[in-house]
């Protein structure tokens, strides 16, 4: 990242970010937020299909709901293009993006298992594997899908080629 008075580039996607905007969502976001030049940056903008490459140039890993309403309103205000990840398992690439913000919910892995209504709650950043492991304590199973590693948003929403 380079800094130029009020504006921050992000050199690998050639974006410029406000200084100021970007300040105000790091003072509210709870996640963290992974700026190019970020030693973690790397590993956070890969998805499962390894041949996709691309540099966005904000990655906002969520730690809740207050965080994605945050990344959204930020997105929308610097007019950025928003990716969102659950479990990064798009083949086509789409949870992720060139020069926008990768709204990444993989964070976001909490699970509630009710085994009297036999229903299962899982937040955006779980993956099937996990969700199995929490089911299966309570004897339930969930007709899902067998790849472990698939998110469930993902998955649930019917979006095969979304992330």
């Amino acid at each position: 990242m380079v800094g130029d008075g009020n504006r921050v580039s992000a050199i690998a996607a050639e974006i410029e970010l406000d200084r100021t905007a970007l300040g105000e969502l790091e003072a509210s976001f709870g996640g963290q937020l992974v700026r190019p030049g970020a030693p973690d940056y790397d590993e956070h903008r890969g998805i499962w299909n390894g041949s996709i490459d691309r540099f966005p140039a904000l990655i906002a890993r969520c730690a809740g709901v207050a965080d994605v309403i945050a990344a959204v309103r930020f997105a929308r205000e610097a007019g950025l293009l928003v990716a969102v990840r659950g479990g990064g398992h798009s083949f086509p690439g789409l949870s992720t993006c060139d020069g926008g913000i990768v709204i990444d919910l993989s964070p976001m892995k909490g699970i509630r298992v009710d085994p009297e209504g036999r229903t299962a709650r899982a937040q955006a950043g779980a993956l099937l594997g996990e969700l199995d492991r929490e089911t299966q304590a309570f004897g339930l199973a969930v007709p899902s899908g067998i790849v472990t590693h698939t998110g469930v948003a993902g998955l649930t929403l019917g979006a095969a080629s979304a992330g």
